[in-house]
């Protein structure tokens, strides 16, 4: 154990008890049994198209809607996340529930925008690097959601020793672009999103 660590025995979920929609395998399996060792080598093109935005099929029976995000479907983009300090996700350390996770809908009729409301429990009430395990997440949500979301991290309320001023950082807009231009920042944050999938 690193004696330098705010919390080096944190509490550790088991993976297999964390929700998820994602399936057991990877591997695909062919119609006649067998399984396609090669299938994934073959990229699918959609990056000219938002994957939310796809026309829906002809059996839909609103072919104008676009499909909604929900909770889980957020709860699996960050999950995965790395945490700074433990070589463990933050879904596994708890510092990310499905619970605390809310999409508002749009303010007004005619917006698009919705937001989507994540709370953060950091594993120790004065964990040093909250605000970068918050920075991760958002990150993580601009760079994987859809243009009509709005993204609002926060320390849980009652969770951290100075979780209004880490909220104020994470939701001033400048503060975040200027802690993105930070080399050393960037650094550590493309460490955390590597585990991402």
């Amino acid at each position: 154990m690193d004696p330098d660590k705010d919390n080096a025995n944190p509490t550790i979920l088991n993976p297999s008890d964390l929700p998820s929609r994602r399936r057991e395998s990877s591997v695909k399996k062919r119609e006649d049994g067998g399984v396609g060792l090669f299938d994934d080598l073959i990229p699918a093109y959609t990056y000219l198209n938002d994957p939310f935005d796809l026309p829906a099929s002809s059996s839909d029976s609103d072919s104008d809607s676009v499909e909604d995000i929900d909770a889980q479907e957020i709860y699996d983009l960050i999950s995965s996340i790395s945490d700074p300090e433990h070589p463990l996700s933050l879904g596994s350390l708890a510092v990310v529930n499905l619970p605390d996770i809310r999409i508002l809908p749009p303010t007004s009729a005619g917006s698009p925008i919705s937001t989507v409301v994540v709370e953060i429990t950091p594993t120790i009430t004065h964990c040093s690097l909250a605000t970068v395990i918050g920075l991760g997440v958002r990150v993580r949500l601009e760079q994987a959601l859809p243009p009509r979301f709005r993204v609002d991290v926060r320390i849980k309320k009652g969770t951290h020793s100075t979780d209004e001023a880490v909220n104020k950082q994470l939701g001033d807009k400048e503060r975040v672009a200027a802690a993105l231009e930070n080399g050393t920042l960037m650094g550590v944050l493309r460490k955390m999103l590597s585990t991402c999938e």
